[in-house]
């Protein structure tokens, strides 16, 4: 009953906080802290391109809140999401470049989607053996992999794929481009808002009943609360352990599938940045709960383009700040909480 309560009291608690603190902000740099709600509220979700705006970023923040929340069960903190999402745009981007102008659409979705899966896994399970093999502390791992990824992908760009005086590759085919809400049903007129946000809530119901309602899914907690009591009682949880990060780096990989063949349509420098980082806070929020972090993730999607939107009235940093104070009571009030009476 405790734990109902955090859950649910815990997260209102520090937005409620955090907007407080949002407030203050606004009025020492001369503003109305309502004038400046109200506009963001119309700017955004009182606005058809508003709103496209921010169910576009949710869609990724919601995959890159995954990459985190799936590790978490087995107590794993993959600070990786950011590399992941990178090593899947690269690869959706050169495999929707290589395919044949004739595949048929479903089949080049398919085929750019699962690329960007497999590549973002591939990163997260090699920072899952390193723990399992050598006892590497898969913070430092995932850090670490984040700036290797990186400088891979610059030089790859740099070098070999960017096209003369660019940062960015050839479009992918026409075939691999996920459609516009806007282009096929009229919603969200001109925003980048597209179909992978389908992917999305279909990752989020599919993680749900794996950790939830399958054997996989409760050896994975089990192994996370009491791993020697695991051990004791036959579960693998090395084998978890890389099972979860596998699958954490796939959905990473998968947010990135949004902004190359729903949006872009190319990779290019910077596209991912600060994605992966955001999902961290996205799963905090949440509990590491797959169907929560919809709402997580739909706060900050809210928050990161209302910061944009009024940006002309209050420096956007603000509501930068209040995603990371948002945060930081989170962790405080779960410790006050839970201390014992």
């Amino acid at each position: 009953m405790r734990n109902r309560f955090l859950k649910f009291a815990v997260p209102l608690f520090a937005v409620a906080g955090a907007l407080l603190v949002s407030a203050l902000l606004i009025m020492v740099t001369g503003r109305d802290p309502l004038i400046i709600y109200q506009k963001m509220l119309s700017m955004t979700f009182g606005s058809d391109y508003g709103t496209g705006q921010i169910v576009f970023r949710t869609t990724s923040l919601i995959l890159t809140g995954l990459a985190v929340a799936i590790p978490f069960k087995v107590k794993l903190f993959n600070i990786g999401g950011e590399g992941q999402v990178l090593a899947g745009a690269l690869a959706a981007a050169v495999v929707g470049i290589v395919l044949p102008p004739q595949t048929p659409p479903f089949a080049a979705i398919f085929i750019c989607s699962l690329s960007a899966m497999m590549a973002g896994s591939s990163a997260a399970l090699l920072a899952g053996w390193l723990k399992v093999r050598f006892g590497v502390n898969e913070v430092i791992s995932t850090i670490m992999l984040n700036f290797i990824i990186q400088a891979f992908a610059g030089y790859l760009l740099t070098w070999h794929l960017a096209l003369p005086s660019t940062v960015h590759t050839p479009e992918i085919i026409h075939a691999a481009r996920i459609p516009m809400f806007d282009s096929v049903i009229g919603i969200w007129h001109k925003s980048p808002a597209n179909f992978s946000t389908f992917f999305a809530l279909a990752a989020c119901l599919a993680m749900w009943i794996m950790v939830f309602k399958t054997t996989t899914g409760y050896e994975m907690r089990a192994a996370g609360m009491r791993p020697d009591a695991a051990n004791y009682a036959g579960i693998n949880t090395d084998a978890h352990i890389i099972r979860a990060m596998g699958i954490g780096g796939a959905m990473a990989g998968l947010a990135s599938v949004n902004l190359v063949l729903g949006y872009k349509h190319f990779f290019e420098a910077g596209l991912t940045s600060g994605i992966g980082f955001m999902g961290i806070a996205v799963a905090l929020l949440a509990f590491a709960h797959p169907f929560w972090i919809i709402a997580s993730a739909l706060l900050f999607g809210f928050l990161e383009y209302g910061g944009l939107s009024v940006n002309a009235y209050v420096p956007k940093d603000i509501f930068m700040m209040v995603q990371a104070v948002t945060i930081l009571m989170i962790l405080v009030l779960t410790k006050i909480f839970r201390r014992p009476a």
